[in-house]
């Protein structure tokens, strides 16, 4: 990663020459007592855990004290369920939400220690994949910075997703060993154990003149918790994030390994370990999905069983769950919620049915974040009651009743009742887990306007029907702590100089920028900025690919999972268009571009790995060719996560955000490339909407079909012949990956992609080509108007302010959890920091 900055800047920031010293005398105590090392023996890795653990110190104090306040207060606290929580390095964001960046930087440099080169040495923790995972974690830091009490229930994966290599263009995945040399973040917590069963039987009892079902599992997994604090900014307010992995209860048959069956006396350990080793197992396989679902039911039950504790040690009883505790599912994931909260309720805590539903629907949240049907998961009922019966059971009885509503809305109407039912009869009998999550919760969440609006019309529109005013909307948002002020720190004290200092607490500030954004001064300022950036991403694709790129061409990036409707397919098919286009005309004077992609496609997605090969294949022939002098570059930088993330978004120029319209929920990577001052070019799909209605439409690129042209336009059929005989560039484009152009060796590696393109374009990429291609033609024609470009850039950072995840989680504490908010919490200053004379 190149060197750099991190944090905000300024010479106000003087540095407290007592603090300084002892920063300085705790990093050197840990290296010593808690590394085992002398300084003069200490690698770089051994320095960064040292200095984190110092840090971590300082945060437990305040994590503690906030804990207290928020538990004698009797605050009613949100757990936040999430598969996936993409957290990234820690070190830095902990440092300037805490407000020591700049003393632990000087602390480090006096010791002869680089803060910037510590921060590599912390690998990024592989707990999610994109942006489902990335939100989590802005979310995580928004309640702690806003001081709502909450935790973060998931799963501590040994290897989280895979890492990923791109081998002769080809992706390849490896195990991310993130835990190999420890996790300074995290405390363990042996103590904190609970059980989780699966299959067995249930027995039916007489209990007091009531039936009561007694669950006999067959198997029987641990879970055990590991916690992470999540720092707020300013440090006044501190979270948990805990993560539980899994391990069995006999670890290893002493009996068994005595007869010499050495592996099958740890079977079990192996087993239940499983659970935790890789986030989203193949489930092609029997075995793959049931996997998925012992993840899914492991991590939901082990987090209900603890919140219900900590309930009852705080209230004593749970009749008034839902008026302490907000649970939020975080999309269809922790779906179980709903019969595991129901089944402690009634099988553990003897509630009547009546009431523990009612306890239920009042406690849980829900927020989708997909429309395709299929992405809502659905699981044989077989598998179901073989691995958790008793919960079944519960589905079977809320879907009697549920029916009842149903016929009562619309008598007779056999297809409604189809249409809602928990179980899909048609498809072989499967559970519905979406269904499962909105019946069981009393709202349910899109994550932009225009999603929300979708699932009243489609995913969710006879659920709508028979529960109306459960939909709202809570546009998506992201930590500017993290993606401003730590991402890219030279913009933020040109941010700071500008509108203030008060504009790092206050985003809404960022409006003080427009006068400034046809100012010639201030826009040399923020050029100089973006190019310092660009740099920095110039350097870091030499050492990783080999490619030189220049830093003044046009940073075209699509960073994000590779998926079909996220459309990287369009892209480089305008790549190859263009490369074509400046074959022809050589003279031209054409904009120098360089497009940059990063994303991983999950391993069984086959479609999209070739898509991968594609942009690579392409890239081998138009980087190498010298007839079009560089003016065209592809970048496609392996291992996209967090810290990457940080480089690139900074640097770019243009934000690539052209999904079908009508498939993405939200994004996030619209929004914070936008407020690093990216111009968005992107289809009217998803937050892009809201974005062009904040940035102004004069300030984006919008091209391509609306979300009700594409169903329109698939209701009349898939074939795209008619659209590519009507268009000669994208036919040659077409036609060049076709024939081998791109693939010498392997000429017939891009027909199914051609076919796609031809016959089966449901994605509508040959459908929006030409519109794509006009609308890039026309960034062209932009970026050569240098003052205009940037007052368009400066104006995309001043209105982003509506976009941060503090404004989404105020308006989910509002109207969803029903938190109250309140004023941050008194300062606290920790033992041993003192103010005193300034350096």
């Amino acid at each position: 990663m190149p060197d750099q900055s991190f944090g905000p800047r300024s010479p106000a920031h003087a540095i407290d020459e007592l603090a300084l010293s002892e920063i300085k005398g705790a990093i050197l105590a840990k290296l010593r007592l808690a590394i085992g090392k002398d300084a003069e023996m200490a690698t770089r890795h051994d320095w960064y855990k040292a200095a984190a653990l110092a840090l971590r110190d300082r945060i437990v104090h305040r994590w503690l004290t906030t804990e207290k306040q928020s538990y004698d207060a009797g605050r009613k606290r949100v757990y936040y369920l999430s598969l996936e929580f993409l957290i990234g390095r820690l070190f830095t964001d902990a440092l300037n939400n805490m407000g020591l960046l700049a003393v632990f930087e000087a602390a480090l440099g006096d010791l002869g220690v680089s803060l910037a080169d510590l921060r590599k040495c912390e690998p990024d923790a592989a707990l999610g994949n994109g942006g489902l995972g990335r939100l989590a974690a802005c979310f995580m830091e928004s309640m702690a910075t806003l001081a709502i009490p909450a935790i973060g229930y998931g799963i501590r994966y040994d290897f989280g997703l895979f890492r990923q290599i791109i081998a002769q263009g080809w992706q390849q995945e490896y195990p991310d060993e993130w835990l190999s040399f420890g996790n300074p973040w995290e405390f363990q917590r042996p103590e904190v154990v609970y059980h989780v069963h699966f299959g067995g039987t249930v027995e039916q009892v007489a209990n007091n003149g009531r039936e009561q079902a007694i669950w006999h599992p067959a198997e029987t997994v641990q879970a055990v918790a590991y916690d992470t604090p999540i720092v707020g900014w300013r440090g006044q307010h501190v979270n948990a994030l805990r993560l539980w992995s899994a391990r069995s209860p006999d670890p290893l048959k002493l009996d068994v390994f005595n007869t010499g069956d050495f592996l099958g006396a740890s079977a079990e350990e192996a087993r239940a370990e499983s659970i935790c080793k890789f986030l989203y197992p193949n489930d092609e396989s029997p075995a793959g999905r049931e996997l998925r679902l012992r993840q899914e039911y492991f991590f939901v039950s082990a987090s209900l069983q603890d919140l219900i504790n900590r309930h009852l040690a705080s209230d004593g009883h749970l009749r008034g769950l839902a008026s302490k505790a907000a649970v939020q599912l975080n999309d269809t994931h922790p779906s179980l919620a709903v019969t595991e909260l129901m089944r402690i309720l009634i099988d553990l805590h003897n509630f009547r049915w009546e009431q523990a539903w009612q306890i239920t629907v009042a406690t849980l949240s829900y927020t989708n974040h997909t429309l395709f049907p299929e992405a809502l998961e659905t699981w044989p009922v077989e598998l179901f009651e073989r691995l958790l019966p008793r919960h079944l059971e519960i589905i079977y009885r809320i879907n009697v009743a549920h029916l009842a509503l149903a016929e009562a809305r619309a008598p007779a109407d056999v297809e409604f009742k189809a249409s809602v039912s928990l179980i899909d009869e048609k498809s072989g009998r499967r559970v519905r887990m979406g269904q499962l999550a909105f019946v069981g919760s009393h709202r349910i969440n899109g994550v932009s306007a225009m999603h929300s609006e979708l699932m009243r019309e489609t995913v969710f529109r006879d659920l709508n029907h028979l529960y109306p005013g459960r939909i709202t909307n809570k546009t998506n948002g992201i930590t500017f702590r993290r993606w401003l002020m730590v991402a890219n720190p030279k913009l933020t004290d040109v941010l700071r100089e500008a509108c203030g200092e008060a504009v790092l607490d206050d985003p809404t500030l960022l409006e003080n920028l427009e006068p400034r954004a046809s100012d010639n001064v201030f826009q040399q300022q923020f050029r100089s900025v973006k190019h310092h950036n660009k740099i920095a991403l110039a350097r870091l694709i030499r050492e990783r690919l080999n490619v030189l790129v220049d830093p003044s061409a046009l940073f075209d990036v699509q960073i994000k999972r590779i998926h079909e409707y996220k459309r990287q397919l369009l892209n480089i098919l305008e790549t190859v268009a263009l490369y074509q286009a400046m074959k022809d005309d050589p003279q031209r004077d054409w904009v120098p571009r360089v497009k940059i992609f990063a994303g991983k496609a999950a391993a069984s997605y086959r479609y999209a790995k070739l898509v991968i090969k594609l942009i690579n294949d392409v890239a081998d022939v138009i980087n190498n060719d010298a007839a079009i002098s560089g003016r065209l570059k592809i970048a496609f930088l392996p291992d996209y996560n967090v810290s990457l993330a940080e480089v690139i978004i900074p640097a770019a120029d243009l934000s690539e955000q052209i999904s079908t319209a009508g498939m993405e929920a939200s994004g996030t990577g619209n929004m914070k490339l936008a407020l690093n001052g990216a111009l968005t070019i992107g289809t009217l799909d998803g937050a892009n909407i809201e974005i062009r209605d904040h940035v102004g439409p004069e300030n984006i690129a919008i091209f391509g079909m609306e979300a009700l042209d594409v169903v329109a336009r698939r209701s009349q059929g898939l074939d795209a012949t008619d659209v590519i005989r009507r268009s000669p560039k994208l036919s040659r484009a077409i036609n060049a990956i076709e024939s081998g152009e791109f693939s010498p060796g392997d000429p017939g590696r891009f027909e199914s992609i051609a076919h796609a393109l031809r016959h089966l374009d449901y994605y509508m990429v040959s459908a929006d080509f030409d519109s794509y291609y006009e609308c890039q033609r026309g960034i062209d024609a932009r970026w050569q108007v240098v003052p205009a470009w940037t007052r368009a850039s400066i104006l995309n950072v001043a209105r982003m302010a509506w976009f941060s995840s503090d404004r989404t989680i105020r308006e989910y504490a509002e109207d969803i959890w029903r938190v109250p908010l309140r004023p941050t919490l008194p300062l606290v200053q920790e033992p041993g920091l003192h103010r005193g004379t300034t350096r």
